[in-house]
C-alpha cells in the first residue's frame, strides 16, 4: 500500500441508471431506446467507473473508432446519462444519488481494501463518529475483526448492525429521522445529539469530490451530519474508493484539506495531489506497494 501526501478529482450519476445494464436488448429496443444498446451501456458503464474518459479511452477501450464514440457519447448525453465535457465525458446528474443496492455492489473489492487500510490506522480503545456510506459500512467490517474496545457513534443503521454484536464495544445510535434508502440517519436532532460528543477519529466518505478539492454530497441534512462529525473530531479521516474522483453532486461538505487523512485506492490528478501535499494531509492508497 501507498502512503504520502495526495489530493482528489470528481464524478455523478441518475438513479434512472441504478441498474442500467440489465437489459435484453433487441431490435425493436435499439429503435425505440437507442442509449440502451450493448456498447452504449458499456460507454456509460466505464465513465461511471472512472468518472471521466476521454474519447480516445473509450474508443481503445471498445475497439471503435473515436467518431464512433462521439456519436454515442451525443446519444447518451440526449437522455441525460452522461454529460460531455472538452475531450470526453463524466456521469450525468449532480442532483440524485444512485440506489443503496448498486452503490453496495459497486467495487466491492476496492472498499474492502481500503477499509483494510483504514483499520490499521485506528487503535484499540478509542472513539468513532462513523457517517453513512458503503465503505464506512466497509470500514466498519474491517474493524469487527481484530479490534477491541471501541465506542462507535454513528448515524448509520447497517454501520450499528455489524458493530453491535461485539460484547466490548459501545455502539451508540444518533437520534434523528431515518432514511428508507439507506438507513442513515439525518436531521436537527442528529446535529445537536452529536454536537455532545468529543471523539477522537471521524471516519467520514463523499459522494464525490471536484478538482478543486471540494467534497460533495447529494443530501443537505446530510451534509450537515458530517459537518458535526467533524467538527467534533480530534481526527477526521477520509474514505473514497476512486470512483468518487471527479464525480458530481449538488452540496458542498468542505474541502480535502479539512481532514488529517484520505484513504483511497487509486491517485487522484496530480494538481489534487499537490494541493493535498501543501496542506500536509497524509494519504494513504491501498495497494501492494508501498510509496515512502
Amino acid at each position: 500500500m501507498f502512503s504520502g501526501s495526495l489530493a482528489i478529482e470528481p464524478k455523478g450519476y441518475l438513479k434512472t441508471l441504478a441498474k442500467p445494464f440489465q437489459f435484453l436488448i433487441n431490435k425493436e429496443d435499439r429503435a425505440t431506446m437507442p442509449h440502451r444498446t450493448p456498447r452504449r451501456q458499456k460507454i456509460a458503464r466505464l465513465v461511471h467507473d472512472h468518472g471521466f474518459m476521454s474519447v480516445e479511452e473509450l474508443a481503445r477501450s471498445l475497439n471503435v473508432t473515436p467518431q464512433t464514440i462521439r456519436r454515442d457519447i451525443n446519444v447518451l448525453c440526449e437522455h441525460n446519462i452522461l454529460r460531455r465535457y472538452h475531450g470526453g465525458a463524466a456521469p450525468g446528474s449532480s442532483v440524485q444519488n444512485e440506489d443503496y443496492d448498486t452503490r453496495k455492489n459497486k467495487l466491492q473489492s476496492e472498499k474492502a481494501h481500503i477499509a483494510d487500510l483504514i483499520a490499521e490506522h485506528i487503535p484499540d480503545n478509542v472513539s468513532l463518529f462513523m457517517s453513512i456510506g458503503t465503505t464506512i459500512e466497509a470500514v466498519a467490517l474491517a474493524l469487527v475483526k481484530n479490534h477491541k474496545n471501541l465506542c462507535i457513534i454513528t448515524n448509520n443503521i447497517h454501520v450499528a448492525s455489524i458493530v453491535s454484536g461485539r460484547p466490548d464495544y459501545t455502539v451508540i445510535i444518533t437520534s434523528g429521522v431515518v432514511r428508507p434508502v439507506d438507513g442513515g440517519i439525518t436531521g436537527v436532532a442528529t446535529i445537536d445529539f452529536i454536537n455532545q460528543f468529543k471523539v477522537d477519529y471521524a471516519i467520514l466518505g463523499a459522494s464525490g469530490i471536484e478538482a478543486d478539492g471540494s467534497l460533495l454530497d447529494f443530501d443537505y441534512k446530510e451534509v450537515s451530519v458530517m459537518q458535526a462529525m467533524m467538527a467534533n473530531a480530534r481526527h477526521c479521516y477520509l474514505a473514497v474508493d476512486h470512483s468518487k474522483f471527479g464525480r458530481n453532486a449538488l452540496v458542498r461538505i468542505g474541502d480535502v484539506t479539512e481532514f488529517h487523512a484520505l484513504f483511497t485506492d487509486k491517485p487522484p490528478s496530480a494538481g489534487l495531489c499537490k494541493k493535498l501535499d501543501d496542506a500536509g494531509v497524509r494519504w494513504h492508497l491501498a495497494a501492494k506497494e508501498e510509496k515512502e
